[in-house]
């Protein structure tokens, strides 16, 4: 595995952790919830860089994709 494909592999379980944690959610519908989001695309995407980002800042823009229902800040 790339240390890239690590960086992805490591933030994917933070905001999984994270959506549990948050919306009281099992891990199951939490990867669902994730991995069908805009958000999880561009992480996966190595021209946006978004596996750069810290975790926390990844959830953000996905919780934003989830208030506005597009992705407002890439």
């Amino acid at each position: 595995m790339s240390k890239q494909e690590q960086l992805m592999e490591y933030t994917t379980q933070d905001i999984v952790s994270y959506i549990m944690e948050d919306n009281g959610v099992d891990m199951i519908t939490a990867m669902h919830l994730f991995f069908s989001s805009l958000t999880y695309e561009k992480l996966l995407d190595p021209e946006c860089g978004l596996y750069r980002e810290s975790s926390a800042y990844v959830y953000a823009i996905y919780n934003d994709e989830c208030l506005h229902g597009k992705l407002t800040n890439q």
